[in-house]
């Protein structure tokens, strides 16, 4: 196994909340080095004060001690060293400029027109170091009027929450915050895009990733405007009609899911409820037979479905060849055999001492058969890092270091 790829890389992390951080974990988990820097008069990124903490004796709603680590920041601030600086005083930001001769990568996620103010945009960077990629992950793009952007504003901009739930319900928002999280997944193709083209040509350029953009985009794969053209529903509840049999049944115990969309699959669907006679039946022997009987056969299955269990259910469909599989909670799938051997999801540790919480995050799913890849560092505390990078990277000695901490400046 050789290291991993972005193995002499180096970040400037100058992220908050859930968009940024995500895609600089990213980054970090490829073997960038990723220094986030934080603000030392509001307690750093405002994840580190999001609820719950974990303390000495486990999971806790309120921070104990100081050493208490939000489990936001134990999932975000994985794999990256935190220095503290105040990029409002002209001493941060010439600290950041000399950062900057020394980096890669600047990943910003500010709201519109406060790089301009502080003179950290692209502009002002580009020529303090021409090569530098410099990513801005923001609500609308950097050629917006602006607007306060969050994940939630951002769901119901992008038409997402009209996707789910039956006909005529309230929108419904996703409780996992897609949009924060599908704006960082294209920042980082951007980026890594954005390297290579520095490889060829020597020059850096502006990455610019908006959440609106990415989570429209996404929702714009599903031709959606075209079912609402030819009047078939978006929003089709428990069960997907035009790919039927499809969706989720409920079983004596619990819930699973259903995909039969191709002839082959609906008739292994079929045998499994002990109807193959329906794969010769003419409301149901084609696709379009089966999407114009749609309910009638979706019902079928609901009543046969009815007097199994999920397991039972599941081991008839897996049997005959039918994709199916249990409806799991959160808390089941996090802990998949498969899924923890893989590393996609890991254990979280709390960087200064060991409890018996047991807390599980996401881990990097990406598998190289030469290069090594995972989120294998705890976050650190607030500016743990903040002499190594001054003194090591840019060469300050303990005097200046200490002379900044006494200005205010880190």
């Amino acid at each position: 196994m050789t290291g991993k790829p972005l193995e002499g890389i180096t970040v400037l992390d100058l992220t908050t909340a859930l968009a940024g951080p995500y895609a600089t974990l990213l980054l970090g988990g490829l073997g960038a080095r990723v220094i986030k820097i934080e603000n030392p008069h509001r307690g750093g990124d405002s994840s580190r004060g999001n609820s719950p903490f974990l303390t000495r004796d486990g999971l806790s709603a309120t921070r104990l001690d100081p050493s208490d680590l939000s489990v936001s920041m134990m999932l975000r601030g994985r794999n990256k060293e935190s220095m503290t600086l105040d990029l409002k005083t002209v001493a941060g930001v010439e600290i950041l400029h000399e950062l900057v001769q020394h980096a890669d990568v600047l990943v910003e996620n500010y709201s519109d027109g406060v790089t301009r103010r502080l003179g950290i945009d692209y502009g002002s960077l580009r020529t303090v170091n021409p090569r530098l990629v410099y990513a801005s992950i923001t609500g609308f793009g950097t050629d917006s009027d602006g607007g306060k952007a969050m994940d939630t504003i951002v769901q119901a901009l992008s038409g997402v929450m009209m996707t789910a739930g039956e006909p005529g319900d309230a929108p419904i928002r996703f409780g996992l915050p897609i949009g924060d999280l599908s704006a960082p997944l294209f920042s980082v193709i951007g980026v890594l895009s954005a390297l290579l083209e520095v490889q060829r040509s020597g020059q850096g350029q502006h990455v610019d990733v908006s959440m609106l953009g990415a989570l429209t985009s996404i929702v714009a794969c599903e031709p959606f405007d075209a079912f609402e053209e030819l009047g078939l529903p978006i929003r089709t509840g428990d069960w997907v009609p035009r790919l039927a049999p499809f969706g989720t049944f409920r079983a004596s115990d619990g819930w699973f899911a259903l995909c039969g969309p191709t002839d082959q699959f609906a008739a292994a669907v079929f045998a499994a409820i002990g109807r193959p006679d329906l794969g010769v039946d003419a409301r149901f022997q084609t696709r379009d037979a089966r999407v114009a009987n749609a309910d009638e056969l979706h019902r079928m299955i609901a009543r046969w479905a009815l007097g199994r269990t999920v397991t039972e259910a599941v081991a008839d469909f897996t049997r005959e060849g039918a994709p199916a599989a249990p409806v799991r909670s959160v808390a089941e799938a996090v802990r998949d055999p498969q899924v923890l051997r893989r590393g996609d999801v890991v254990q979280l540790e709390h960087p200064s001492y060991h409890t018996d919480t047991e807390l599980f995050g996401s881990g990097l799913p990406i598998h190289f058969s030469e290069s090594k890849a995972g989120l294998d560092i705890p976050a650190a505390p607030l500016g743990a890092h903040t002499d190594t990078v001054l003194q090591g990277l840019l060469g300050y000695s303990p005097s200046q270091t200490d002379e900044l901490r006494r200005d205010g400046v880190v």
